[in-house]
């Protein structure tokens, strides 16, 4: 009986939100700690989502463990996305990291992009998912988190500055600078922000 191969399916435009915890497999960290994390990781989303007015429970949320894959419904504006969700992500983290131990406590990486994706039974499958992956991963994210005395560091696609970023009358595109992301088959652009933090990127 022969293989049955899939069947093609149409792509839908969402925006792209990927989230990351620093340090989740730290040896410090037990299975009690992470839990907590994990916890407060999804209260923190769903609040400043809300706090954004950005539809959480409409969205698709694809858990990787240490972090999120969110995808926005289409036709959800994408201005709030880039203007209230990371401040509004960057108060609910304070107010859970001011109330627990090192071990429980939130540093979080987060990657904005939009793009084609593709259902399947399995999931979600598009370059673009791909591409916000190895932004997340860039060498210049996790070295700007470390050193910022903040608990979020934001970096987004070319695209995503320059169609929404930049757009947005709300969001201070001087705050972000351009990095250059070299992660496994990716070459790229990206623009770094550090919301939250007292220091603008391009000047630590």
């Amino acid at each position: 009986m022969g293989r049955r191969e899939p069947g093609l399916r149409q792509a839908v435009h969402r925006s792209i939100v990927v989230v990351d915890v620093s340090g989740y497999g730290d040896a410090r960290r037990t299975s009690g700690h992470r839990l907590v994390v994990r916890h407060a990781l999804y209260q923190a989303l769903r609040r400043a989502f809300a706090d954004s007015g950005l539809p959480w429970k409409d969205c698709r949320h694809v858990d990787c463990g240490d972090g999120v894959l969110v995808l926005v419904p289409p036709g959800t504006p994408k201005g709030p996305i880039a203007a209230s969700l990371p401040r509004a992500l960057v108060r609910r983290l304070q107010h859970h990291n001011a109330r627990h131990r090192a071990e429980e406590q939130l540093r979080l990486r987060m990657a904005l992009h939009a793009g084609e994706v593709v259902h399947d039974e399995f999931g979600v499958t598009a370059p673009s998912i791909n591409h916000a992956f190895r932004l997340l991963e860039a060498a210049q994210v996790k070295a700007a988190l470390l050193t910022s005395p903040g608990p979020l560091a934001v970096i987004t696609s070319a695209w995503f500055h320059d169609e929404v970023v930049r757009q947005t009358p709300s969001v201070d595109a001087a705050a972000f600078r351009p990095v250059e992301v070299a992660v496994k088959e990716t070459r790229a652009i990206g623009w770094l922000t550090l919301p939250g933090s007292p220091a603008v990127p391009g000047q630590a």
